[in-house]
């Protein structure tokens, strides 16, 4: 399959999902709730019946997925048979320690993919349970949660489902109203076939709003890409890092091309930002005016970040007025934005599944996903009902802009690599590793791409 063939329309999200099933073909994968032996631990035979039980969600240590504690009173009110337990980590820490419990027989019940391990490389390490057979016995349908039949595929393997989506995030332009004023400039258009809206137009608008100086408290810039994870980006501009093959062999490329001359130009576009062009900032100065893990557009000194819509959860905080846009055309007729489908799934050793898809279910449902978008802060629903809520959420933002924004991010969306390739966590460690020195000017791509390319292949062969 064509990997630029999909993602070109919602349908085509559909045409994704079915790469992913292929791409997972001849893999291990979970076991199925109807394949444990009766009087196993992973029976969870308490399903159904009175005895109480606990179960187990494995999140971030973070506000916009603890915020699920504040569910839970509802949940076993309704459920007074099942408790529901929560246990967080930090983002960094998330997968290896998802990996200890689980090898210390203390298996959480519920979790996501929110470290930097993706679904596949849950689904080929076997962790993850065969739900289709639950669903079937609890007569689960998408349509009853307003769950579009093609993001239910995102997860299905040879016809068999290790995943329900709960949230969907797109990749999205964020602009401060307050600096495109100050410069006398339009404000940048929410409609994705707006044609005038190019990579080159932007960086025309953040020469206008970068304003460099000695002094630090004056500095500001126009722009800040930081566009899907760092293999992806040349995907932005058409330059394809893996092989076509890697979509159809279990998610493990049989070539790599990070030091091809075509992903080497596609990189040097985004380091001329900070290097040629003087638009962007550097780590280092981020670092220094909004902290180690802070965004510097948070504290009103960019024009412009594109980045995944997460970054909109925190808007109704910003200290100015602030507008969402289109991510602008660079060259790639068929892909402009990058899909996070996130799922909730059942770990292979739960002991409660039955309980656990109940904890799911009622994560799903319209009243809950718009209850979940005020205590999250924003997270964006998969429920197609709820999600009128969400494009209503944000002070002085014009929902129809959000709207205009999500949808045509989706048609112009490429479902995240970090969710495709197996053995992500590493590719990605190694990545922010090695390209740390280009961006803080101190190597040049000419120097690392050649290390990364023998990186990523030895990673691959492991």
């Amino acid at each position: 399959m064509k990997r630029n063939s999909t993602r070109k329309s919602f349908a085509l999200l559909l045409a994704a999902s079915m790469a992913l099933m292929v791409m997972l073909s001849g893999c291990g994968g979970g076991k199925s709730a109807s394949n444990v032996a009766p009087g196993n631990k992973n029976t969870g035979d308490s399903g159904g019946s009175e005895k109480q039980v606990t179960i187990t969600h494995y999140t971030i240590d973070s506000e916009d997925r603890t915020f699920i504690e504040k569910l839970i009173p509802d949940f076993e009110k309704e459920h007074p048979n099942i408790k529901v337990k929560v246990e967080k980590a930090p983002y960094e820490q998330f997968d290896s320690k998802l990996q200890t419990l689980i090898a210390g027989g203390k298996s959480p019940d519920v979790t996501s993919h929110y470290g930097y391990g993706g679904f596949a490389e849950y689904y080929n390490k076997d962790m993850l349970l065969d739900l289709t057979d639950l669903i079937a016995e609890e007569g689960f349908k998408a349509g009853d949660y307003h769950i579009p039949d093609n993001l239910m595929k995102i997860y299905t393997v040879n016809n068999r489902t290790y995943g329900i989506p709960v949230n969907m995030y797109v990749t999205l332009m964020l602009y401060n109203k307050d600096m495109f004023d100050a410069a006398k400039l339009s404000y940048p258009p929410s409609d994705y076939e707006d044609k005038s809206w190019t990579f080159e137009k932007m960086v025309e608008e953040a020469k206008k709003m970068t304003l460099i100086s000695d002094d630090i408290a004056k500095t500001q810039y126009g722009v800040d890409f930081t566009w899907a994870e760092r293999d992806m980006r040349p995907l932005y501009f058409g330059a394809e890092p893996y092989s076509e093959d890697t979509w159809t062999n279990g998610g493990v490329p049989s070539e790599t091309h990070f030091d091809s001359p075509e992903v080497i130009a596609a990189y040097q576009k985004l380091f001329d930002l900070i290097f040629k062009d003087k638009v962007s900032p550097n780590s280092e100065w981020s670092k220094s005016v909004a902290g180690q893990n802070g965004d510097p557009f948070v504290a009103g000194k960019i024009g412009m970040s594109i980045g995944g819509s997460w970054n909109l959860a925190g808007a109704n905080d910003f200290p100015f007025n602030i507008g969402v846009a289109a991510v602008p055309w660079g060259g790639n007729d068929k892909v402009r934005s990058t899909l996070f489908v996130d799922p909730l799934m059942i770990l292979k050793d739960s002991e409660h599944p039955k309980e656990a898809f109940e904890w799911i279910q009622f994560l799903l449902t319209t009243e809950v996903q718009e209850k979940s978008i005020e205590l999250s802060g924003g997270n964006p629903p998969v429920n197609t009902e709820a999600a009128e809520a969400y494009y209503k959420h944000f002070d002085g933002i014009d929902p129809e802009d959000v709207k205009k924004v999500y949808e045509g991010a989706v048609k112009y969306g490429y479902e995240s690599y970090n969710h495709l390739i197996t053995k992500y966590s590493q590719i990605n460690d190694m990545f922010i590793n090695e390209l740390q020195p280009v961006e803080t000017g101190h190597k040049t791509l000419e120097e690392v791409m050649p290390v990364i390319q023998k990186k990523v292949t030895e990673i691959i062969k492991r």
